[in-house]
């Protein structure tokens, strides 16, 4: 079990704030540009260089850039200074919202299921009924935001109900490790850390609260201009997907050494994982868009949206 003082070196590995808003720019010929968080397929592909293997007979190379959660990714795609990203279930709703021209390129369904809300040490709180009045974190627009919001319903409870803080999730694993906050709801690779900390508790787990689907989201303009190079590499990522699934003590240990999570931690959050990559269904669509109507049942987002106006159609392959 992991103390106070080991909890926050563990979590010092991890980013500790999005970078800076970028600038607006035109996608870059001959690159695709690609944002990752620490965690998951996209980081054992770029320590395996499919990517770039399969880009290269189309005349691209690639580019990473990494932050540190979904809202900031999709920020730099919106303004050009990504072409393809992976994020849970809330992040592209709020970017649709705000008008982002992203397109769902593929699905990784119950890719986000390892995520939760965990109660520090010393916690009375016994059950979901019981975060009435607590100070809940969350990262405002990821994942996280929509899983407290289910896990409240599901308790009969209404996100009136709670006080919000709505922090990063580094600024919110230091509030956590202090005792500042009743309740954290989070994400691997934070969840698998944190949960080993000594006294801490899993109040529920998101398989047990509603699906948390992941999803590989491009620009729209770079999907349309470009579909040959995402097509490559959302099939690329299909392969690499597929290795993880087979492999996944070697996963473990790739994704240790690319972030520089401890492997413990590690292994807990690769288990957990199911890495299986699809186009969207009707069903993953069907669930994103209840997630988008809760958020405008909310007031969270200002206007109704309809997924099914985002989701790309990769061209017909020949023969």
């Amino acid at each position: 079990m992991l103390d106070r003082r080991a909890l926050l070196a563990a979590l010092a590995a991890l980013p500790l704030a999005p970078p800076l808003a970028p600038v607006a720019r035109a996608a870059e010929p001959g690159v695709l540009r690609i944002g990752y968080q620490k965690n998951g397929i996209l980081v054992v592909a770029k320590q395996q260089g499919l990517i770039e293997k399969r880009l290269e007979p189309l005349g691209h190379a690639v580019r990473w850039v990494e932050f540190s959660f979904g809202p900031p990714l999709l920020e730099a795609l919106s303004v050009g200074g990504i072409d393809l990203g992976q994020t849970g279930d809330a992040p592209p709703i709020f970017a649709q919202a705000a008008r982002s021209e992203l397109v769902y390129a593929a699905a990784q369904e119950a890719g986000g299921s390892g995520a939760g809300i965990l109660l520090p040490k010393g916690s009375e709180i016994r059950s979901l009924a019981a975060l009435k009045g607590k100070r809940v974190a969350f990262a405002k627009a990821s994942s996280s935001h929509n899983l407290t919001i289910a896990a409240l319903e599901k308790a009969g409870l209404s996100y009136a109900d709670i006080e919000p803080v709505t922090l990063a999730p580094a600024d919110a694993a230091a509030a956590f490790a202090r005792g500042s906050i009743d309740a954290w709801t989070i994400w691997d690779p934070y969840f698998a850390i944190a949960e080993q900390g000594e006294g801490v508790r899993v109040l529920v787990r998101a398989s047990d609260v509603t699906p948390q689907n992941n999803f590989f989201l491009a620009s729209r303009p770079f999907a349309e201009s470009r579909a040959p190079v995402l097509t490559a590499a959302i099939d690329a990522l299909g392969e690499v997907a597929a290795w993880c699934t087979q492999n996944r003590g070697a996963v473990a240990a790739l994704l240790s050494q690319g972030t520089g999570v401890p492997l413990s931690a590690t292994r807990r959050a690769v288990d957990r994982t199911d890495y299986v990559i699809g186009p969207m269904t009707d069903r993953v669509a069907a669930e994103q868009q209840r997630i988008a109507d809760r958020f405008h049942a909310l007031k969270l987002i200002p206007k109704p949206i309809r997924i099914a106006d985002a989701v790309w159609t990769p061209p017909a392959r020949n023969g």
